[in-house]
């Protein structure tokens, strides 16, 4: 999920556009759909990458350009661009 081409990254980062969070509960452990764009392509198809709340900046939204950042394949964290 998310990468380009549907190539699966191994290891490394990516910079997109969030267009919505979504918080989500599964057994009581909350985790975010992040829904996300590429940043230079904004009618590009929208992504989502689930990922726990603790690998979330709080202050995450739409709009915000952030870096994804894959361990074989999957997004692990989140973090946010530096402005």
């Amino acid at each position: 999920m998310g990468c380009p081409e549907g190539i699966a990254m191994l290891k490394g980062t990516r910079t997109v556009q969030v267009t919505k969070v979504q918080p989500v509960s599964i057994h009581g452990q909350i985790s975010l759909d992040v829904y996300f764009i590429d940043p230079d392509d904004p009618q590009s198809q929208v992504s989502l990458a689930r990922v726990g709340n603790e690998s979330v900046p709080r202050n995450i939204e739409a709009g915000d350009i952030v870096d994804l950042h894959y361990m074989v394949g999957v997004v692990t964290s989140i973090t946010k661009k530096q402005a």
